[in-house]
Order: structure tokens, then sequence, then C-alpha cells
């Protein structure tokens, strides 16, 4: 017998005897903690705790099972049995490596072990703990069955209030009941309304217990719509459920059509609001460090409806640097909220040194926090809050004509990461397909080619196209259609003026808000722009590594140009056209084009509300006897979200369309339909006369006296 065998056959029965009293003590544990979340959570939640833990009993199961292995036969063999002689390892040695004497005492040892049975190898019954175990767990099953719930509570019945007439024969409604079961989440208690019309938090489960008389035979609610919930009997009784997820109207159908029409009923699904976030501290969105200020304590106040989760997360932002040297940080951490679930308070205590936030930062928080609806918790994100701690090199400023601010504003930071992508896709060639490939170095072509176009401004949007040579040649002289103003040539020069000899010679460029660099900033600035040039041209043509060695020199020159100490900015007035002094006070009017606003009609999509509208009232369109409401139905299915009361609306329609003669019923709907319309917009107002105080001065005016 192969020592695989030998194993096998004396460790089977202790194996299985040990998995029964594993199932035996653990089946009843599970069993209690099944049942007990199907009373306290409902039939999912029970189901759900009853396979985890038979997933997890199996996982034991399985591990302890391994112990039964060929160390433990041979200690269950020497311990057990003294004709062993404590030599049961050599019933599994290899023949071959056995001496004579071993070779001997391992055959006795063979015809030893036949006298005996594997089943003596076996564990006793664990009586005890499994008796205790069943029994502790007998005691919770029966206490969770028989402990009442909200929903066990008997249901009293309350009149009908339909007022429906009696027809001989006919089923109606007599007696009624709507039981509301609110989301566990929501902390609500159960409660029994004696209407049918009721408004209950989503994804509440509605319970109806209808009695009718005579006793009906397929009595239905019936939803405006059309569906019907079946109702099934209980006892005397009848009753029907369905979960809450969307407003409706529905009307309870005793004689599946016969008799008078029953009146409609209304149930308003309440929607579960987000969570809403305010900041508590500090009162003002952007904040600056004050001297030796080393810690930042932002906090929030959480509110919700139903209550706020305990936990949330806060989210840090830190940019530090300047210019092209920006560098991000982005992290989250978790916070626990402190008092009552509906409304908590988030706060954490941000220490800069261990942030590295310093000088020249900002440091933006912004709080992520959640409700407790089940399933699907809504997230909600704060207002965010941003510290800023100002560096030594601030913007100044002077009592001269001009401003004084830094060399780029701040947005200009993205080259270094148009850099960052291009080798990030060329290091990722080999993965990526030709087309991908090149489709995505066009995209950073796109967003090198903004960032040019930026920088073009300083340059008075010069180098918007190609850039040109610095050369004297005909190409690059100036004309008139070369693409931007030239402004007013001087009839003659003036000698001494600047800006005549330009006029004269040439056309000014410095126009632009930043434009008045000097001379070495804005070649700088050119070259900068021209090897931006270079670097789009190859990264559109899907050659990202030969548009690096550009954009890297275009790098270069940026951080140039963000050594200079300043930029003088012109301060520059509107330019108003010029006032003809000749014509003041004459009341020639020639020439001057009208300022009255063209008038276009509004188009409105109401056009089946203001139709049915005017059917309903006095006037010329009205119909006397039944209206066509189809399109309005269709009309008010479209329009439902936007409807200050959807539900009312398609009611009253119902209404007419059952009884078109109701003139209460057709006036109530023509009501709604001019709360349905759409405002129209303000038209202009005509001047009012002039009174006579106006009357005589106007004359005045004209010279009459």
């Amino acid at each position: 017998m192969t020592a695989a065998a030998l194993i096998s056959r004396w460790t089977g029965p202790a194996r299985r005897r040990g998995l029964l009293n594993d199932a035996l003590l653990f089946a009843p544990i599970v069993l209690a903690l099944s049942v007990l979340a199907w009373r306290l959570a409902g039939l999912p939640v029970g189901a759900a705790v009853l396979a985890v833990g038979v997933l997890v009993g199996l996982i034991v199961a399985w591990r302890r099972a391994a112990r039964f292995d060929r160390p433990w036969l041979v200690g269950k063999l020497d311990g057990s049995r003294r004709d062993m002689e404590d030599s049961s390892e050599l019933l599994f040695a290899d023949p071959g490596t056995l001496g004579d004497l071993q070779t001997l005492q391992r055959q006795r040892l063979f015809d030893r072990l036949e006298t005996g049975s594997p089943d003596a190898l076996a564990a006793d019954w664990r009586r005890r703990p499994i008796i205790a175990a069943w029994a502790v767990a007998l005691v919770v099953i029966a206490g969770a069955l028989l402990w009442p719930r909200g929903e066990d509570r008997p249901v009293v019945l309350s009149p009908a209030a339909e007022s429906l007439p009696a027809v001989a024969g006919v089923p109606r409604l007599v007696g009624q009941n709507l039981r509301i079961i609110p989301p566990a989440y929501t902390g609500l208690p159960m409660r029994d309304e004696p209407r049918l019309d009721v408004r209950a938090p989503q994804g509440s489960r509605l319970e109806w217990t209808l009695r009718f008389e005579p006793e009906a035979t397929v009595p239905a609610l019936v939803t405006l719509g059309g569906a019907k919930m079946a109702l099934r009997r209980s006892g005397d009784v009848w009753v029907a459920s369905r979960v809450l997820d969307a407003s409706f109207l529905y009307r309870v159908d005793a004689a599946a059509g016969r008799g008078p029409v029953p009146p409609l009923h209304r149930v308003d699904a309440i929607p579960d609001a987000p969570p809403s976030i305010r900041v508590v501290s500090p009162t003002e969105s952007l904040s600056h460090v004050t001297e030796g200020q080393r810690t930042w304590t932002p906090v929030f106040a959480v509110t919700d409806d139903y209550g706020v989760a305990a936990n949330a997360r806060l989210r840090i932002t830190l940019a530090m640097g300047e210019g092209e040297n920006i560098t991000f940080t982005e992290r989250e951490i978790a916070l626990t909220g402190s008092g009552s679930a509906r409304d908590r308070r988030f706060s954490q205590r941000l220490d800069f040194a261990a942030l590295g936030f310093g000088p020249g930062g900002d440091l933006v928080v912004q709080l992520i926090a959640r409700d407790n609806r089940s399933p699907g918790p809504q997230e909600v994100r704060g207002p965010s809050l941003i510290l800023r701690w100002p560096s030594a090199n601030q913007a100044e400023g002077s009592g001269l004509e001009g401003m004084v601010t830094t060399t780029l504003p701040a947005y200009f930071r993205s080259q270094r990461q148009i850099i960052i992508d291009a080798e990030a896709l060329v290091a990722r060639q080999g993965r990526l397909s030709a087309d991908d490939y090149s489709q995505r170095s066009f995209v950073i072509g796109g967003d090198q080619a903004l960032l040019r176009a930026r920088y073009s401004q300083f340059l008075g949007g010069e180098t918007e196209g190609e850039p040109q040579l610095p050369t004297s040649e005909a190409g690059a002289q100036h004309t008139d259609d070369d693409g931007h103003d030239h402004g007013p040539r001087q009839a003659a020069p003036t000698f001494g003026v600047v800006e005549d000899v330009l006029a004269e010679f040439g056309h000014p460029h410095d126009d632009s808000p930043a434009a008045s660099l000097d001379p070495e900033t804005r070649e700088l600035l050119r070259q900068a722009v021209d090897e931006m040039w270079q670097s789009e041209v190859q990264l559109k043509q899907g050659r990202p590594d030969l548009a690096l060695p550009h954009a890297n020199r275009a790098l270069n020159f940026i951080k140039e140009v963000q050594r200079a100490t300043r930029i003088f900015l012109q301060r520059v007035g509107p330019k108003l056209p010029p006032i003809d002094p000749t014509r003041r006070m004459t009341g020639e009017r020639e020439g001057i084009a009208s300022r009255r606003l063209p008038l276009a009609p509004v188009e409105a999509g109401d056009g089946p509300v203001a139709a049915a509208w005017r059917a309903l009232g006095q006037g010329p369109e009205a119909v006397r006897g039944p209206v066509v409401l189809d399109a309005l139905e269709r009309w008010i299915g479209a329009n439902g979200d936007r409807l200050p009361d959807a539900l009312a609306l398609s009611g009253a329609v119902d209404a007419v369309r059952r009884d078109p003669d109701c003139a209460s019923c057709r006036q109530r709907l023509r009501a709604l339909l001019w709360t349905a319309m759409e405002r129209p917009t303000g038209d202009l107002v005509r001047r009012r006369p002039a009174d006579d105080a106006g009357a005589r001065y106007l004359g005045a005016l004209e010279g009459g006296g």
C-alpha cells in the first residue's frame, strides 16, 4: 500500500468526524445571525448574511480539515497504540533506504496495523458545545420571530371617503388603510394613513388594505397612465404593495369598469435632498497667512434631511512656485464628524511643515461629504477655501502714470506640462498604434498652439501666423492689408515727436495692454514664440520626439523673461469718436441712425396648452362639448419636469375627459393651464405723454414761447 493510500484510509474517519463537529457547531450561529438580519433589515440582508456565513464556514472547514495529514497520523498512532512502539514513521519510509532491522520492524508494524480500525482515531462528538450552541440559537431565532415589528402591527381600517353612489350588485370601497414603511436609512417610523392621498419619502414601501361591499371579484389599483396593480385577497380584505419610486395618480377600481368612476387619489414622492455644506471658519473664501502662523484649521458644517455620513474626505491641493515653476500636489485625507447625525461638524488641523506649504504658495481645501441614503449615497463637494502665503516678490505700485506688475501672468504655466506630455507620449510609442500615437501628438500640438497664441498677445498679435525672418526684403515690409491697424498717418512730420516719426516711416505696434516691453524682453518673447511654432508643427505632424528640442528651448527663453524685474504697462483710456462742435444745439439729425430696437416674435412651445385654454373659455374658439385633449396630455408628459404641479394638471385633464359637461372641472383645468403656460417676456412701455408743465417746456424749446 502506498503512503498516500495509507494516509487517506486512516485519516478519513477522523476528517469526516471533524467536519461534522464543526458544521453542527457553526450552523446554529450562522442561522441565528441570518434570522436576526432578516427581521431587522429585511429578506435581502438576511439572505446576504446567510450566504456570507456559509462561505466563511466552508473556508474554515477546509482549513481545519487540512490538519489531518501525515504528521497528525504518525502522532496519533504513536500516542494511541502501544504496539506501534513509537515507530509509526517507518510506515511511510522508503524501503530502499532502510536497514535490515528497520525493514523487519516496518513489516511488524504493518502486521500490527491490520489488527486495528481507522475509526478508533476519530475524535469524540462535541456534544456539550453543540447542544449549547443549538439551544442559544433556537432561543435567539424564536425571539426574533416572535418579537413584534412595526410591519406586523394589526391594520385598522378607516371608512372610505370616495362618496360614490351605491349601485345594486356593484362592489364599492367601504374600508381603507395605507401603510407607509419608509426606508431604513431615514430613521422614520412606520405609519398608517386613513386616507389614500399621502406624501411619503421616495423609496418607501406602500401597503394598501381595502375592503369592499359586496365582495369584489377582481379589484385593482389603476394608475392614471393605465397600468394596474393587482390586489390579492387576505381573509376578508384585499391587499397590494409597491415601492414608491415616483409620484403618481391612481384610483381604486372595485368593479372592473362597472358602476361610477372612482375618484383619483394622489401619492407624492418626497425625494431625498443632497447634503448641504457650509463653511463655518474662515468666513472668507480667500485668506492670507499671518505672521507667525504655522497651522490652519478650516471648519465645515454638513446638514441633511435624514442624516450625514460619519466620515468625509478633505481634498487638499497645494500649489507652490511662480511662473513656469509651479508644482501642484493633491491629496485626500479622511475626516470624522462630530455632532448629531443631521448636523455634523468636520474640521482638520493642517500643519504647514507637514504639507510642505511655504511662501509663494496656495493651499486649497475642499470638503467632500455624503449622506446615508441606501442604496446610492449622494455625494456633494463644498466650496473651496484658499489660504495664500504671499512671497517676498510682491507686485509693486507707485504714483507713476503706469502700473507695475510681474513679468508674466500666472496662467502662463503650461509649457512645462507640454514637455512632460510629449516625453510621456514618446516613452509609450511602442505600446500605441500609429494612428493613436499621431492623434495624441496632434492634441498636444493644439495645446501648444493655444499657449503660443497667449504669448503672442505680448507682441501685438504679430506672431499668430508663421514667424517671419528679420530680413529687409520686400516681403517683410508692412502693407495696408497685413492684418492689423496701422493707425492714421500724419499730414506732415513734426520734429522731435516720436509718434509723428512712427506715423511717417512706419506704424506703432505698442497698442496691446501688455506690450510695453523693453526691446530685450520683446526679443526673448519673440524667440520663445518662434520655438513654440516649430514645436507645434512637429507635434501636429505626429513627431513629438522632434518637437521636444524646440519646446525645451521655448521654456528656456520663458525662464529668461521671468528673470526680468518688471514691466511697465501703459494706462490707456477709452477711445471715443470725436465730437463735431458745429452740430451742437442745432437740432440737425441727418446721419443719426435710429435707436429703435427691432422686435422679434417670441417662439413659445405651449401651443397645445394655449389651444386647450381657449377651447375651455367663452371666446369665439370655445368648444361647448367634449374637448380634444390628446395633444395636451402628450405635452404634459413631455414637459412635466418644468410644470408647477404636473399631477394636478393630469388629474384635471382626466376629470374633463370623463365628464365634458362639468363646468367646475372645465374651470379648474383652465385655471391650471394658465399657470402652466410660459410667461411672456417684458414688453416695451411707451413713454407717458407730457403733462402741462412738460408741454410748456417742449413748446419753449420749439420757439413757441
